[in-house]
């Protein structure tokens, strides 16, 4: 006697192979069964006219803090996620925190819940808090490069001591034998933008030799700080140096020296790969980017040692003119101020969704002067019009980039709906099945299917997760792609995609025709073997 037997649809297993008829039965977590089914079952489901899949396995993400909000956080279940990779760009602000670094998690989750206090410091402590929120889909953290430095140095811009970095790397240690999945850098962003590639390299190494993956924000994806070339040839000699997998995160070509180049970067991944470095990437499948004030707007040096030093060089007319000369380059790169577009803003919102040259034209002053005014009142975040379609496809069809959203798990009501978030968080998936696959024709269903499901599990290495066999862990999809609809935009962002009949989750569902159904059968996970 089967849970569940799902029959007469049409299975895309995730592997890339062709789609195939067979019925898909499930007992308790996990798939038992996948052909010609005449067994009973508890509950069975016609599919016909349907394919059947895994869930979605989303790499990178930024809901450290969502489901703590609230465990029903389903922008993604709704789009078919049933696993997320959070601790991304070397922001784990979560976990680990300290004195020196709880700055990152009150930013990150006041805007939320003011009042919310974490209960931990460890990530070990942090994970048991997740598991005692409940989640709609599978989570799993990484510790972040950002975060431990922040816990250990604080923002100073400078080499670590031997003892500093002994603790760094006992600290990306710890939290790897915690649970935590893999280990993520954020070389733009402060504090990880002050390292150097000897101290990546040494804190990288406790993941390799633990078999976890790497993932980098690289330093560069324009032409600032290292440039964008260079940048990818650091992750890719991290792997050298570590032997450590590597996931280049969100790849792209950003700003008009580099627009019409992304194929380049496909070269450089493969002649790496030929060497024999295990490097791949994801993508998000837009043309505009999002980041926080500082990160889009400021160059490292004005950010060195925290918002605090940040705001007294503002305050000094000299330094402030040498910081605008820098604002006036990031504005440039992104398609002029038109294409600055303000995503969260809490002391105003009605700003949110208005971009910079609106704001510049009301209060009468040049753009970049409206920049530095809106960060001194906050830190707040943007959407970019930074990169080119032509770009976009070139990077997603390489056999080894996994679909990924740079967004977090939100809802449509409370306090997960506010701003104007990059509409990814609410349709990543949604937009590759219906443009990339039905409309526009860039990948047949099945690749499509792969570089949301099999793919981005092995670079996670997931053993169970991924795809639809006898074995498997039951994160199954059924819908129809011809029904997949993205409905919000840059505007209204808070609107689910619709076209999944069935999302289960570790073979319960969570979605049942077509709406969530409000329970939490999401797991945290601790082991590639989950």
């Amino acid at each position: 006697m089967f849970d569940l037997i799902i029959r007469n649809g049409t299975v895309v297993d995730g592997t890339g192979s062709a789609k195939f008829k067979a019925d898909v039965a499930i007992k308790g977590a996990t798939v038992v069964s996948v052909g010609e089914i005449t067994g009973d079952a508890a509950r069975e489901i016609d599919a016909t006219g349907k394919i059947v899949t895994p869930g979605f396995i989303d790499l990178h993400t930024h809901s450290d803090n969502s489901f703590l909000i609230d465990p029903l956080a389903d922008s993604k279940l709704t789009q078919g996620v049933t696993f997320e990779l959070m601790g991304n760009c070397g922001m784990s602000y979560c976990a680990p925190l300290s004195e020196k670094n709880m700055g990152g998690f009150k930013e990150r989750t006041d805007k939320y819940d003011p009042n919310y206090k974490p209960g931990w410091s460890t990530m070990d402590g942090y994970l048991s808090a997740l598991e005692e929120s409940g989640s709609t889909i599978n989570i799993a953290a990484q510790v972040g490069h950002g975060t431990v430095r922040g816990a250990v140095m604080g923002m100073e811009a400078r080499m670590p001591t031997p003892e500093e970095l002994d603790r760094m790397t006992g600290i990306f240690a710890e939290s790897l034998d915690a649970g935590a999945l893999g280990m993520s850098t954020g070389l733009w962003y402060g504090p990880g933008s002050y390292s150097l590639a000897d101290e990546v390299i040494a804190v990288t190494q406790p993941a390799a030799d633990r078999g976890k993956l790497y993932s980098s924000h690289i330093r560069s994806e324009a032409d600032d700080l290292s440039g964008l070339f260079p940048a990818h040839a650091e992750a890719i000699e991290v792997g050298r140096r570590t032997g450590a997998r590597i996931q280049i995160s969100h790849v792209k070509a950003v700003g008009p020296k580099f627009w019409g180049r992304g194929y380049e970067l496909i070269e450089g991944m493969e002649r790496a790969r030929n060497e024999g470095i295990d490097v791949a990437g994801d993508q998000y499948p837009y043309e505009w980017s999002s980041t926080g004030f500082s990160g889009a707007m400021f160059a490292r040096w004005a950010l060195e040692g925290g918002r605090e030093k940040t705001l007294e060089r503002l305050a000094d007319s000299d330094t402030r003119a040498q910081v605008r000369n820098d604002v006036t380059y990031y504005i440039n790169r992104n398609h002029s101020a038109e294409g600055c577009v303000i995503a969260s803003f809490p002391p105003d919102q009605s700003l949110e969704g208005r971009s910079l040259q609106d704001i510049a034209d009301e209060w009468g002053c040049e753009p970049e002067e409206a920049a530095l005014r809106l960060y001194e009142q906050s830190e707040g975040s943007y959407v970019l019009h930074s990169m080119e379609l032509q770009d976009i496809d070139s990077i997603a069809k390489w056999p080894l980039m996994s679909i990924a959203s740079d967004g977090s798990s939100l809802r449509d009501e409370g306090p997960l709906s506010s701003g104007k978030p990059h509409p990814r968080s609410y349709a990543t998936n949604s937009v590759i099945i219906e443009q990339f696959v039905e409309h526009r024709g860039l990948f047949s269903i099945e690749e499509a299917i792969h570089k949301m499901t099999a793919l981005p599990a092995s670079r996670l290495a997931l053993t169970r997760r991924g795809r639809i066999a006898p074995g498997q862990i039951a994160d199954v999809l059924v819908f129809d792609p011809k029904n997949v609809k993205q409905h919000n935009d840059f505007v209204n962002p808070h609107v689910y995609s619709t076209g999944m009949d069935y999302v289960f989750v570790n073979g319960k569902p969570a979605l049942e025709n077509g709406k969530p159904n409000g329970t939490l059968p999401g797991r945290v996970m601790r082991s590639l073997d989950d």
